[in-house]
């Protein structure tokens, strides 16, 4: 029974990178327009009615869209939590299967995120403030969210929440509830703190186009490495800088006439 709870958490770890891994595929293959996805219903006019025609998609085009993309940039940044999780487990204080549970509470913020994207998207799209790639057609307003983004780099509340996502196990003592439920609301809580720390760098879909595989690798990067507890507080407001800096400038670019 020792020696098996080794290879329980292996298969498990190996799951929950495999999703991982499969989500990435899945947007890959939206985002090439691969033939492969074509057979399965998937193809150019798929792709078409969920990104590349805001106006036209329906809500559940766009959630399924902004879930799949949620999901692929912030289970990676889980990670952590669960690498503690599987200490408590361990130390006895949690069972392993209601890692599932705070898998799912986790994951259920993201997707009420996802359900509040896709309608601003498709807002955005009817309006007409939407180029067909999911950028802003307004160079002034990207360069308004960039320097929202930057600013909010800076914010008491930004610091806060990464303060939980840096140190999961002062976090799990200060919310603790037991049982599957408790797992729940508890992987709830803690998607709020991540969603405390990522919604504004999220915005930026909006900047660099929805569902742009560059965007999205580079800002799940940013973010696992940001809720790093020693590098991690080294990146914020240099990130901050940056974008506050890059949005100023496109701003002026804008508003130059001519």
């Amino acid at each position: 029974m020792i020696a098996a709870a080794p290879r329980l958490r292996d298969i498990a770890w190996i799951a929950f990178f495999g999703a991982v891994c499969a989500l990435w595929a899945v947007l890959f293959v939206l985002v090439r327009n691969d033939p492969a996805a074509g057979a399965a219903g998937m193809g150019a006019e798929f792709w078409a009615s969920l990104c590349l025609d805001a106006a036209d998609a329906g809500f559940g085009a766009l959630w399924g869209m902004w879930a799949a993309m949620a999901a692929a940039m912030m289970l990676p940044a889980f990670a952590p939590t669960l690498v503690t999780w599987g200490d408590l487990v361990r130390g006895g204080m949690a069972r392993p299967h209601h890692g599932l549970w705070l898998i799912a509470g986790y994951l259920g913020v993201w997707l009420g995120v996802a359900g509040v994207a896709a309608l601003l998207q498709g807002a955005l799209g009817r309006t007409g403030l939407l180029l067909p790639d999911g950028r802003l057609a307004s160079g002034i307003a990207a360069g308004a969210v960039m320097f929202g983004a930057g600013l909010w780099q800076f914010s008491a509340l930004k610091d806060a929440c990464l303060a939980k996502c840096r140190h999961p196990v002062a976090h799990f003592i200060a919310i603790w509830r037991p049982g599957a439920r408790g797992a729940a609301v508890m992987g709830a809580r803690m998607g709020l703190s991540c969603l405390g720390c990522c919604w504004a760098l999220m915005a930026l879909a909006f900047v660099g186009g929805t569902m742009n595989l560059v965007w999205m690798g580079a800002a799940t990067v940013f973010v696992v490495a940001e809720k790093l507890p020693r590098s991690g507080v080294w990146l914020t407001r240099p990130a901050g800088w940056a974008l506050m800096l890059g949005g100023g400038a496109a701003i002026l670019l804008a508003a130059r006439p001519g």
